[in-house]
């Protein structure tokens, strides 16, 4: 039988709606890359040190136009680089300004497709105003790992 993904990796990017396709599309197989490579890290150094990694604003999983958070399937918030307040809280009830449940969708994603896109507004951590972000996530599985 098939184990069930305990955690989800996400990655977080900012996309302006403007941006060009190309641009937008480099943007997103940065996001994927590193995703798989949070996820290589997981397998390899085990969980607490990836936390610790992802937790890390100057760390690996931290780029000029993404970054990854880890929660798990549930909603909780197991590791975040610019947001370590809400560690251990559950995000379930998070809406973006539109009122879009995004968190929610995230997980079914993880658990139907195994990895997707949402996109919802949301602003940066660099700064308190709205805008359009997209984000990648991804269920680890023993599969994925």
């Amino acid at each position: 039988m098939r184990k069930v993904a305990v955690i989800v990796l996400v990655i977080m990017t900012s996309v302006v709606i403007a941006a060009s396709v190309m641009a937008q599309s480099a943007v997103k197989d940065e996001c994927v890359a590193l995703c798989k490579d949070a996820a290589k890290f997981i397998n390899e150094k085990g969980f607490y040190p990836a936390v610790a990694e992802i937790n890390n604003k100057e760390g690996k999983f931290v780029t000029k136009n993404t970054y990854v958070f880890l929660m798990d399937l549930e909603g909780h918030l197991l590791a975040h680089p610019f947001n370590p307040q809400f560690i251990g809280r559950t995000l379930l009830e998070n809406k973006d300004a539109n009122g879009k449940l995004y968190i929610e969708e995230c997980i079914e994603i993880a658990k139907s497709k195994g990895e997707g896109w949402t996109e919802y507004m949301h602003p940066t951590p660099e700064e308190l105003r709205q805008r359009s972000k997209m984000s990648y996530r991804r269920a680890l599985t023993d599969e994925t790992r």
